[in-house]
Formats: structure tokens, C-alpha cells, sequence
């Protein structure tokens, strides 16, 4: 499934995948490999890795992958990742400098990672790849995952001071808007499509200048959504939700060519409840 198209050369294009995985051991067994073989991926973004590194890195060879591992504390859960293909665009895209942790107190929950990556034209790209609480309504779920949405309204203005371009990406676990799900109105009260939730991304894609590149390309339909729910039939039924990412500073927004969702093609061929979400950027 894709939004707007634009033929470019490769070797003009940034190719940027996110993907909650959940849990990368399992995705593999069930064809993950296959899927990134063929995809041809620049920079690949993973969230809910769930593993210890020693693991991760024996699955994504790192002969050909600069790996940014980050694992939560709390073992088999949450963990992001972000790899970086050692051979794309002649090598020039390998990280110079990286970091972990959203803010104070975050530094082990295995949910925020930042990378810089220097641009073949100068310029400095700081890609994120974050897994934000899914939450759940008046419990401590709920409570933390405010205030990761807290700490990202401190950080996200400055990254735009930090890098010339700035792309957070991962599962985010909100829908923004009517749009981002299938039965929204049955969602008003859970966490994930709460009011009080889809403020603070009013306000990233408000006030704070990020673009929501997905829908910028998509324009006002609905979805496409990138996470269905292992249960019913709701993958049959398209009945999902839109709440994995790019948001993007508005000059890298500008260069989006293309935005992919790699729905599979049957239930029973995902390697995870999430559809990776794949942009091409123009360099």
C-alpha cells in the first residue's frame, strides 16, 4: 500500500523503515528476514526488539548493518533499535555520534534512541526510533505514558536546534485523528485515541513545526493503517490504526517522495500485528 509515488533514481533516494517487530525472534521465524532481503532498506528503524543484544545482533548481520541497540531493564520488553546499512549511498551514512534515553529516568527503559548521520550534501540527519507506552486507562500505564508524551514536547524543539533535519520514527500508540482508526468511535475512551492524547500531538504537529509525513502524502483519507489487532478479524477487515510514524522537520518533509506501508499480503504471512512503514527521501 502506498501514498504518492515519485520516480527517482535510487541512488538519489534515503530509504527509512520503521517497524514495531514484536519481538524481533519471532518476527524472524516468521519471515522477517525475507521481507528486509527484498526491500532494499538505507536505515531501518525497530521497536518492541524485546531481546538481549547478543541475539539481535546474531540475526541482523553486523557485516551489513551499523547496529544502535537499546534494551529495557525489564528483560523481554520494550527495546529499539536502530540500524544503519554500512554499505548505502558508499558508506557515508554511518552515525557519528548517538544517544539514549528521552530524559531523566528514562535511560533504561528501552524506548528512545537518537542517531546523527551526516548527509552526502553536508547537512546533519538525527534519526529517532521510539516505542511510546501504550498505556491504559487510570492505571500507572497511563501515568507513565503522559509523561513520555511530556518529555517529547521538551525534546522534540531541541533536536530542531540540535541537527539540520530531525525524523522520529516508530509506534507511537496514538491515533491522531478520526482518520487514523478504523472504529474510532468505538475508541473515544481507551487509551490510544483519548483526547487528552491526540492534544499532544496537536501540538508536535502545531506549535513544534513536525510534519506528519504519511498523512502529508496521503492527504485526508483513511488511514493507511499500519497495526491490526491479532484478534477477530480485524486484519481481514482492514480494521486498524495508524499510529506508527515519521514525523519529520519540515525541510526533510519536503524531500518525502513516497510512503509505503508493506501490509502483508494474508493473515497468516505477517511477521508482526504492525505493517512496516517505509519513506523515500530525496537526497
Amino acid at each position: 500500500m502506498s501514498t504518492q509515488s515519485t520516480e527517482i533514481p535510487r541512488d538519489q533516494v534515503l530509504r527509512i523503515a520503521t517497524v514495531n517487530v514484536n519481538g524481533i525472534r519471532a518476527a524472524y521465524k516468521r519471515g522477517m528476514a525475507d521481507w528486509l532481503e527484498g526491500r532494499d532498506v538505507d536505515v531501518l528503524c525497530l521497536q518492541e526488539v524485546r531481546a538481549p543484544d547478543k541475539i539481535v545482533r546474531d540475526l541482523l548481520d553486523g557485516e551489513t548493518w551499523e547496529i544502535h541497540h537499546h534494551e529495557a531493564l525489564a528483560k523481554g520488553r520494550a527495546g529499539v533499535l536502530t540500524a544503519v546499512r554500512r554499505d548505502a549511498h558508499g558508506g557515508s551514512l554511518l552515525p557519528t555520534a548517538q544517544r539514549v534515553g528521552l530524559a531523566e529516568g528514562t535511560n533504561d527503559s528501552g524506548r528512545w534512541i537518537e542517531d546523527d548521520i551526516a548527509l552526502p550534501d553536508g547537512s546533519t540527519l538525527t534519526v529517532v526510533s521510539t516505542y511510546v507506552h501504550s498505556g491504559e486507562v487510570e492505571t500507572p500505564r497511563q501515568v507513565d505514558k503522559y509523561a513520555f508524551l511530556d518529555a517529547m514536547l521538551q525534546r522534540l524543539p531541541a533536536l530542531k536546534q540540535h541537527a539540520d533535519h530531525v525524523l522520529i520514527v516508530g509506534d507511537l500508540n496514538v491515533g491522531h485523528t478520526e482518520l487514523d482508526i478504523k472504529n474510532w468511535k468505538g475508541n473515544v475512551k481507551n487509551s490510544g485515541f483519548l483526547p487528552e492524547e491526540r492534544a499532544y500531538f496537536d501540538r508536535y504537529f502545531g506549535d513544534l513545526g513536525y510534519v506528519d509525513v504519511a498523512r502529508s502524502l496521503a492527504g485526508e483519507v483513511p488511514g493507511p493503517y499500519t497495526w491490526w489487532s491479532y484478534r477477530g478479524q480485524a486484519f481481514d477487515n482492514d480494521a486498524g490504526w495508524r499510529i506508527d510514524y515519521h514525523m519529520a522537520t519540515p525541510a526533510l518533509a519536503q524531500k518525502a517522495v513516497s510512503a509505503f506501508v508493506d501490509r502483508a499480503a494474508t493473515y497468516d504471512t505477517r511477521f508482526s500485528d504492525h505493517a512496516p512503514l517505509v519513506v523515500d527521501y530525496r537526497l
